[in-house]
């Protein structure tokens, strides 16, 4: 059996690769089209103009469907080793589920609703993936210090408490800087009164982003040991 089909395995690994491929393909695509600039564009700048922002929204889709299924999946995983140990409280983990699916809600919104068509409903949903899936990560990381030694090890508690820090002091940056931009279009120059505001907010903005994705990669070994089965019940 290979690696990634032991347990839920496939989950987590499928959610970081798809992932990284929503970001970096429509980026790759806007670049060769010239719809973008090389040096750090917003996320969503990437998936503004067709064709790019039909891959955009549908790669983003996909990636809040495995993000649900992933985020699911963990919770059960911390309940049934709250069974065991009690170390976790079913509130806390229940909060950091539905921290996790409004996250992914805010995923969908991003997909559907594109920056320069309709910019308020889509920064709406920006806001809310990027709030509460810092808020997530961070839990995430409390829970698993809590279940330790049981679950994940110390080293993958360490560093997704590393991500976790790292991701909320990107946050506040990228929506800082992002206030005091003014300018909506897609090229941007050095001389733009509010550049230096478009690339800290735009950098800090990409880190969030793939910080999220490094920390469902330390889900890999974990999601190995377990399974989920649904049970049907015939009732007369």
């Amino acid at each position: 059996m290979f690696w990634f089909m032991q347990g839920l395995c496939f989950l987590p690994v499928f959610l970081v690769v798809w992932s990284s491929c929503t970001f970096i393909v429509p980026y790759i695509i806007a670049l060769f089209r010239g719809d973008v600039d090389i040096i750090f564009p917003y996320i969503s700048d990437t998936g503004a103009n067709p064709p790019e922002s039909c891959i955009f929204g549908l790669m983003t889709f996909i990636s809040a469907c495995a993000g649900c299924a992933t985020i699911y999946a963990r919770y059960k995983y911390v309940e049934k080793l709250s069974e065991q140990n009690s170390l976790v409280k079913p509130c806390l983990n229940k909060t950091t589920l539905w921290l996790g699916i409004i996250a992914c809600f805010g995923m969908c919104i991003v997909a559907t609703f594109q920056e320069t068509v309709v910019t308020s409903v889509h920064d709406f949903g920006a806001l809310t993936f990027f709030i509460t899936g810092v808020v997530y990560i961070i839990l995430q990381s409390v829970l698993s210090f809590k279940a330790y030694p049981y679950g994940s090890s110390i080293c993958v508690c360490r560093a997704r408490l590393v991500i976790a820090i790292i991701a909320a002091a990107a946050f506040f940056p990228t929506v800082i800087c992002a206030y005091f931009v003014t300018q909506t279009t897609l090229h941007r120059h050095t001389y733009d009164k509010d550049y230096r505001f478009h690339v800290v907010s735009a950098v800090c903005e990409w880190i969030v982003a793939f910080s999220f994705i490094c920390f469902f990669l330390t889900y890999i070994e974990d999601f190995k040991i377990f399974k989920l089965r649904v049970r049907t019940e015939y009732e007369d």
